[in-house]
């Protein structure tokens, strides 16, 4: 048997984002209905080199709602410092997405760009099921490469029309503005302007706030807190959101709310659900009394199962990627 090498040129022509939103959707639900084992995330901190490194193993059974189940693990770092110092993204990763019958390594792919679409994928999920139906209006608080996908997967729920990106980079922003001018009204703006629109991703590594306030009725997704003591949104929008979660452990450990939870603040009475359990029907999403609420994203491994999931099928029907002997199958 041979497994399949996706590199990330592969990766990105075999993942639309339409079809990773969907796999994400069925991944939450099924995690939700407990037909998916994800043990925790589990890190290798390295002081010294400013990063540390994360494995991520899955399983989803998704077959009552999506018809297929799928395993496999991600091994990312997080390393901010590579950009100006290697030339390098802040996060890499390499996907071992692997047969849950009988163990076989299907394939191994680029999971740099998988991470990078899957967390796009949980936020559209997100905001399907808690932004208001008519969100036309969508603020990025950081232009990085997350930013580009946030805005993709978030208008494959909503029409997004004008959108308003802030950052103190100006190079950054100014890309940023240029590579959507032809498809939304994109303009660069304040935090506070980004933060009154409709949905709000916001997605950078702070640790004191920056959004200090958001629009009365927007939706926001906390996606840049992924470690202990990063913190993007002010305590006060927290306490009068209605939050919903990915993770219990993993977002009291190091999501958005992972600061003021760590500092009595927040509280299991300030969480309104995981997100699974909202698309899984267990529990409401919006309702027409909410205000603002928030999504705070950490990643978990059913997505990036997901993800594999629709890379290694749409590869495999195109008969893209290259095939290689990975492991010996002789008794």
């Amino acid at each position: 048997m041979q497994t399949l090498l996706l590199g990330p040129e592969a990766v990105d022509e075999h993942t639309p984002l339409g079809d990773v939103v969907e796999a994400v959707e069925a991944a939450f639900g099924a995690d939700a209905r407990g037909d998916a084992v994800m043990p925790a995330k589990s890190y290798v901190d390295l002081p010294e080199y400013e990063g540390d490194f994360r494995s991520m193993p899955a399983y989803v059974d998704a077959r009552e709602t999506a018809g297929w189940d799928a395993a496999a693990v991600k091994w990312v770092n997080v390393h901010p410092n590579n950009p100006a110092d290697h030339d390098l993204p802040t996060v890499l990763g390499t996907v071992i997405y692997s047969d849950p019958e009988n163990g076989f390594p299907l394939a191994v792919m680029d999971g740099t760009i998988l991470t990078r679409k899957r967390t796009g994928a949980a936020s559209a999920v997100a905001t399907d099921h808690l932004a208001v139906e008519d969100a036309t209006s969508m603020g990025l608080v950081g232009a990085g490469d997350q930013a580009y996908t946030q805005l993709e997967a978030v208008s494959h729920v909503r029409p997004i029309e004008a959108v308003v990106v802030a950052d103190q980079r100006e190079e950054a922003t100014r890309a940023f503005v240029e590579h959507f001018s032809d498809r939304f009204d994109v303009r660069a703006g304040s935090i506070d302007e980004a933060a009154a629109c409709d949905v709000l991703s916001t997605v950078t590594p702070v640790r004191e706030p920056i959004v200090e306030a958001v629009g009365e009725r927007t939706h926001v997704n906390a996606v840049g807190a992924d470690a202990p003591g990063k913190h993007e949104i002010d305590d006060a929008v927290l306490a009068e959101a209605k939050i919903v979660i990915d993770d219990y452990e993993q977002c009291t450990h190091s999501g958005e709310i992972n600061v003021p939870w760590s500092e009595g603040l927040l509280g299991d009475a300030d969480v309104h659900a995981e997100l699974g359990s909202v698309v899984a029907g267990q529990v409401q999403g919006r309702t027409a009394e909410d205000g603002v609420t928030v999504f705070d994203s950490t990643g978990l491994a059913v997505q990036d199962v997901a993800a594999a999931h629709v890379a290694y099928e749409r590869a495999s029907e195109a008969g893209d990627g290259t095939q290689f002997g990975l492991v010996g199958t002789d008794r």
